[in-house]
């Protein structure tokens, strides 16, 4: 049913019944209802249908609510892949310039090593766009079948501990909490030169606030490039905490790699876990 309807039921229903009842009792019920029976009962039918009525609507507009915000978690889903395609269309283009000016220069170490590149990438586009993720298991199962895929391509060993109650994330943060652990493990790959990397997704208790830890053994980031966020994606992963309601650190752990925490809000908070 349309708000518009809606409020006009709303209108309508008090004055229908007690107009009614008063109809009726005055034309028909006179001789066998006294004032104060009829008093009781006009209370008690305008109570109880409007309890009804209420409990009806509420449950409608909580449906619709839900509607609505499944609608907006598929979209942020959608606009998320959308980037990753547009990401993807054009690392593959850089990848491809460059093979093909080590081909023109007979570099075919290099160029091995550019289709190895573009090999990788597309793996991991088609494992995440594989399946719907409203439609597929729990986000710590998808996130660990991720995180073996990428260990796999990759040939980085991978320790991880995931520990999240089933349907504790909500789609619109999952998006959001994906794409900062995707572009931490791009980073990995790309600049680390590690050879093994931590993640650690937990919550404090059952429906507490979450906390994300993602390290590496590899080189860190050398002094004077942490304020090139850009090359790291790092801005993009402060922006997508910042959506969270979350606090990202960075850091270049003493014995080398990089370590990258995100504390997230309690489960009450616009866009928590």
């Amino acid at each position: 049913m349309t708000l518009g309807k809606l409020k006009l039921l709303t209108i309508l229903l008090p004055p229908l019944i007690i107009g009614g009842f008063e109809y009726i009792r005055h034309d028909y019920l006179l001789e066998h209802l006294s004032m104060e029976a009829g008093n009781f009962y006009i209370t008690l039918i305008t109570l109880l249908l409007s309890y009804l009525y209420a409990s009806w609507m509420f449950r409608s507009i909580a449906r619709s609510n839900e509607k609505l915000a499944a609608e907006q978690a598929r979209r942020a889903v959608y606009e998320e892949r959308e980037r990753l395609a547009q990401e993807l269309h054009d690392n593959i283009a850089q990848i491809l310039f460059f093979l093909n000016v080590q081909l023109k220069k007979g570099e075919l170490q290099e160029a091995r090593s550019a289709v190895s590149e573009i090999d990788e990438q597309l793996r991991q586009a088609i494992f995440n766009l594989r399946t719907p993720p409203e439609e597929g298991a729990a986000f710590s199962v998808r996130l660990c079948a991720w995180l073996d895929e990428w260990s796999r391509t990759t040939g980085i060993a991978l320790e991880r501990q995931i520990e999240l109650p089933a349907h504790q994330v909500p789609l619109s943060a999952e998006v959001q909490l994906f794409a900062i652990i995707r572009e931490a493990f791009t980073n990995i790959r790309k600049h680390s030169q590690a050879d093994h990397a931590y993640i650690e997704l937990v919550t404090a208790q059952e429906e507490g606030p979450w906390r994300l830890e993602i390290r590496d053994n590899g080189v860190g980031l050398v002094r004077g490039e942490q304020a090139d966020e850009n090359r790291y994606g790092l801005s993009l992963m402060r922006k997508h905490a910042a959506q969270l309601q979350a606090v990202m650190t960075v850091e270049t752990l003493a014995q080398g790699g990089t370590a990258i925490l995100v504390n997230g809000p309690g489960p009450d908070a616009k866009g928590g876990i």
